[in-house]
């Protein structure tokens, strides 16, 4: 399946059906008077988050959506029935803007998450509605009102507990592949990841949910290489952890240049918890690991992991400090979730 994260669609909530104009005549029934039933609502757009799904592949060759018309007014004071609905099944995660990309509908996240997007005209009045003591027989209907309709902007940010960043052949896809059962593309040229991938990695007898997303150069902000379009699958995440590769010329300026593309994109990604790891250090010989290792943490401030996927030195240990970041944000967020109670005294 390709991976689509934005999509610009146009929806139309149905528009609503028009009254009746009719009148009772049966035989041996004076005075039958007006019967023109009222007209149905139109059909409303949904939005509705659908667990499994991961893409929005499935608003690439359909972007017009249409709700039905809501049935006409009918005799003897039959009103029209409701127009269908459309839901339109996104993955969560899925943000809805205005056709100007900027400003923010909804954000659904949860499955089973219903959000209405565009209400159906209302139906009109028939004649029945319009009778008075002055006016014993009116020959007037409404139509139905129309229904709302826009131009909407769908955009995808996946969301994971921990994501994966670092300059191109990093190693990212070698350690979503080691940790997890994602299949990513691997090989030894930039740019192998052309879209985000996600895996479940399991440790400890627990679950998180880890993403991947392509390598950074430096200039990504201003759309060298892949950009930065990529950046906003890791603002949900709980944690980064940046893989810097050891056989690169310089280990702290390869950390500095990911830093920055990250503060040039905002979105608060450089205030979020971070594990920095060195890749690779089965290919480095004693000397020019401890280097590395060196200039690594004086960039970094900190003293990162030493790291290989392929021969799985340090990988739990990565995993275990990714898990117990991602633990302690989800207190935190429960703490901060939970109703709060007074126990003071009351008379």
């Amino acid at each position: 399946m390709k991976f689509l994260d934005q999509a610009k669609i146009y929806i139309k909530a149905g528009d609503g059906g028009a009254g009746s104009v009719s009148f009772r005549r049966e035989k041996f029934i004076e005075h039958g008077g007006p019967d023109g039933g009222d007209g149905g609502r139109g059909g409303d757009v949904w939005a509705e988050c659908a667990d499994g799904l991961n893409t929005l592949i499935d608003f690439r060759y359909a972007q017009h959506f249409k709700a039905k018309t809501g049935g006409h007014g009918m005799g003897k004071l039959r009103a029209g029935g409701k127009g269908a609905d459309v839901v339109l099944r996104v993955p969560p995660g899925t943000q809805v803007f205005e056709e100007d990309g900027e400003t923010l509908i909804c954000d659904i996240t949860k499955p089973g998450e219903r959000v209405l997007l565009a209400r159906g005209g209302n139906g009109g009045f028939g004649n029945a509605y319009f009778k008075t003591s002055s006016n014993q027989a009116p020959r007037r209907a409404n139509p139905g009102l129309p229904g709302h309709e826009a131009t909407i902007i769908l955009r995808l940010k996946l969301i994971a507990d921990a994501g994966l960043v670092g300059l191109p052949n990093a190693g990212k896809s070698t350690f979503l592949a080691a940790v997890t059962s994602a299949k990513p593309k691997i090989a030894d040229y930039p740019f192998t990841t052309l879209h985000p991938g996600l895996g479940v990695v399991r440790v400890d007898q627990r679950e998180f949910v880890l993403a991947d997303i392509p390598g950074l150069i430096e200039g990504a902000h201003e759309g060298l290489g892949l950009g930065d379009r990529f950046l906003g699958h890791i603002e949900r995440c709980r944690v980064l952890l940046h893989l810097v590769d050891g056989t690169s010329e310089h280990a702290g300026k390869a950390y500095k240049i990911v830093r920055k593309e990250l503060e040039a994109y905002g979105g608060d990604l450089t205030d979020k918890p971070e594990i920095v790891a060195l890749t690779k250090v089965d290919a480095l010989d004693p000397a020019t690991l401890k280097e590395q290792l060196a200039r690594l943490k004086r960039a970094a401030k900190r003293t990162p992991i030493m790291l290989s996927a392929a021969s799985g030195d340090g990988v739990d240990a990565a995993l275990r400090a990714l898990l117990g970041i991602i633990d302690q944000a989800r207190v935190d967020d429960a703490s901060a979730k939970a109703p709060v109670t007074e126990t003071g005294w009351r008379p």
